[in-house]
């Protein structure tokens, strides 16, 4: 049944097509929807030691004494004009040389106009380790402590020491929330091609992926979600949202399933609307659709173990670089059609 929720759903998305076509259609013009400011930090990486340790020193902070002025100080640094950062969650075992990090940000320099993104991720560190090993190869990183638990090796998934950090996470998100800072959160195992979050519509108050999109409604309750990628914009129905979906926590369950349990009573309660991202966008594993005309980011989801991710996303990012190669023949071959 048509209703007037529907029809000004219609309106919005139509709205947003219209914006992104046209910075579709003019390589020059910027992201109007990701507020991307032009400057550029310098960007070290792990070949040059110094002059990285030399850059983070301005940007990279510690959490030894608890409070949010580092905090605060450090969204400001990343922050886009309209306030929204970039963030992912790591510890030792996935920073270390030749891990997931290495992968993580190759995907960013080699994306289709995505390595000015990089200015504005942060990379929030759960053990000490994890928080050097940041440094060397990324000027923003932030160490979370989380106490009571080692987090510093591989987690296994639902493992005790897992759910602490995932929970951490939260309750970390919702205090940048609380800040005043919008958020896109992307788990370390996606590889990102294009700017995503063209794909985060205006009246959306949460965007979060799924691992299966079933459906054509991107509002539906009933799509399960993946909390590898969420957006999440700072007002008084998301902060809601977000602190009850913490209160909700209970015994075993990880953060996406407590989320599933209780989205359509949240969304209700705060007014909260939330909007379920296509896998045609934001795919992985669990739902592969290899368009790479289409894709933004690909998650290493559906897979269990380090070594495992590694191998099957340094494949997606190879497939990646291929058709990279074969569309600038393409476009190579129609410009020498026309000249001639």
């Amino acid at each position: 049944m048509f209703t007037v929720t529907n029809f000004f759903r219609l309106l919005i998305a139509a709205a947003m097509a219209t914006a992104c076509s046209v910075v579709l259609l003019s390589p020059s013009s910027s992201c109007p929807c990701s507020g991307v400011r032009p400057e550029k930090l310098e960007l070290p990486s792990r070949n040059n030691g110094t002059q990285a340790l030399q850059s983070i020193k301005v940007a990279a902070v510690s959490t030894s004494a608890p409070g949010d002025d580092d905090l605060t100080a450090l969204l400001r640094s990343a922050a886009m004009e309209d306030n929204t950062v970039i963030m992912t969650f790591t510890n030792k075992a996935w920073t270390s040389a030749g891990s997931l990090l290495d992968l993580f940000l190759e995907s960013f320099r080699i994306g289709d106009k995505t390595e000015h993104l990089l200015n504005h991720l942060i990379i929030v560190a759960v053990d000490g380790k994890a928080f050097e090993q940041c440094k060397l190869v990324h000027p923003l990183c932030y160490f979370l402590e989380v106490g009571g638990v080692n987090l510093t090796r591989e987690q296994a998934y639902m493992s005790k020491d897992y759910l602490e950090m995932m929970w951490a996470r939260n309750k970390f998100q919702t205090r940048v929330l609380e800040l005043g800072y919008a958020f896109l959160f992307t788990d370390m195992d996606i590889l990102w091609f294009r700017n995503a979050l063209l794909h985060v519509p205006v009246g959306a108050d949460i965007t979060i992926s799924s691992d299966k999109y079933l459906g054509d409604d991107p509002y539906d309750l009933e799509k399960n979600a993946n909390g590898g990628f969420l957006y999440a914009r700072p007002n008084p129905r998301t902060i809601g949202f977000f602190k009850g979906w913490y209160e909700a926590r209970s015994g075993r369950m990880n953060e996406q399933a407590v989320f599933d349990k209780v989205k359509r009573e949240l969304s209700l309660q705060h007014g909260a609307a939330v909007h379920f991202i296509d896998t045609a966008y934001c795919g992985g594993f669990c739902q592969p659709k290899k368009d790479f005309r289409r894709l933004c980011t690909f998650h290493g989801n559906c897979l269990r173990g380090l070594s495992l991710k590694l191998e099957r996303l340094q494949g997606i990012l190879d497939e990646w670089k291929q058709f990279k190669i074969a569309r600038q023949q393409e476009l190579a071959n129609n410009n020498n059609t026309l000249s001639g």
